[in-house]
Order: structure tokens, then C-alpha cells, then sequence
């Protein structure tokens, strides 16, 4: 999967734990995963949504109900809902509100080898400096990303690296997500 399909499959906060439903064999109607991720109606319809659009669920067709209709993952989905299983099972349940955040898991995967500021903003194009900034800091204060600076150089340079469960997390999505080349100038 390259990085821009990434950073949109994580940009909705339920995506990845309804992926995760899934892959762990939840029934795909709004009933059950509602159920098993505890997010609010409205939020859960717009991840599928999300989802759908996104081409990781189609709806089943012949089965459910019209009003009620049931969704299974797409051959991406599959992809996607396995790698999302492995990130929900390595986590803490205190974890899960951070990782539902729109940019921790692709900051993470940025940060699969040790990057300064600038190297992970170029890999993640559409990352304002503030949003990452915001993002690592908050990653600082869990123990997940460990900042370093190296004052041998001038001007000093802050190297980001991702520690304990941040490590974790990296370790699962950095050898399944690509960086497109272009963004690495």
C-alpha cells in the first residue's frame, strides 16, 4: 500500500478497528461492529462509508436486508483489515485513542528508521508542520517516539525514532507501506 492510501485509510478514527472487526471474524453488519468498536452511529456510518469509498468494503451482494445491509472486505481490505488486526492486537485498550488520531500511524510508519523533522514531513506531503509537530509531541509524552538531538552539527538536529509500542507499530506498517519516491526530494 502506498502512503497517501495509508495516511486516507487512517484518517477516519473507527477504520481501523472496524477493519480489525472484521478480520477477526465480526459479522459485517452495523449491529455487531458497532458493538464490538463502541463508536457512536454517526461515526461509524461515516468510517464505512469512508471504507467503501476508499475500496476496502463492498457491500455483500444478495445478502442482508436493504435497510440493513451486510459488507465484506475487498482483496485491498483483506490487505488492509490484516495489518490493522496486528496494530489492534500489539496495543494497550489506553493506546487506542491515540492511535484512532489522524496522523500517529503514519508518522509511525514514517519513522520505521530514525528521521529528522523535515524527512518525515517530506514523506507525508499533506502533514502541515504544526499537525506533526502536535503529533510527535504527543507520541513523546505516551514514550512512543524518543527525540534526540545531535549538537555535534550546527545547527543542532533533532532526530525522531520510534521506541516501545511506537517501535511495535512501526516495525508492522513500515515493511507494508511504500513511500513514493517523488516525495523523498
Amino acid at each position: 500500500m502506498d502512503i497517501a492510501t495509508f495516511v486516507n485509510l487512517t484518517s477516519r478514527a473507527w477504520a481501523l478497528p472496524i477493519l480489525s472487526c472484521l478480520h477477526d471474524g465480526v459479522p459485517g453488519r452495523q449491529a455487531p461492529l458497532l458493538s464490538a468498536i463502541g463508536a457512536s452511529r454517526t461515526a461509524f456510518a461515516q468510517s464505512m462509508e469512508h471504507l467503501i469509498r476508499s475500496g476496502f468494503l463492498e457491500r455483500n451482494p444478495g445478502h442482508g436486508h436493504p435497510l440493513r445491509p451486510e459488507f465484506r472486505l475487498t482483496p485491498a481490505g483483506k490487505d488492509a483489515a490484516a495489518m490493522a488486526h496486528k496494530i489492534q492486537t500489539v496495543a494497550a485498550i489506553d493506546d487506542l485513542i491515540l492511535l484512532r488520531r489522524s496522523w500517529t500511524l503514519p508518522v509511525l510508519t514514517s519513522l520505521h528508521q530514525p528521521k529528522q523533522f523535515t524527512e518525515i514531513r517530506r514523506n507525508l506531503t499533506t502533514i502541515t508542520d504544526r499537525a506533526l509537530s502536535q503529533s510527535l509531541k504527543s507520541m513523546e509524552d505516551r514514550n512512543w517516539v524518543q527525540r534526540r538531538v545531535i549538537d555535534e552539527v550546527r545547527p543542532p538536529r533533532p532526530i525522531y525514532s520510534a521506541i516501545n509500542l511506537g517501535s511495535a507499530i512501526s516495525q508492522i506498517t513500515g515493511p507494508q507501506v511504500s513511500f513514493a519516491e517523488n516525495n523523498r526530494r
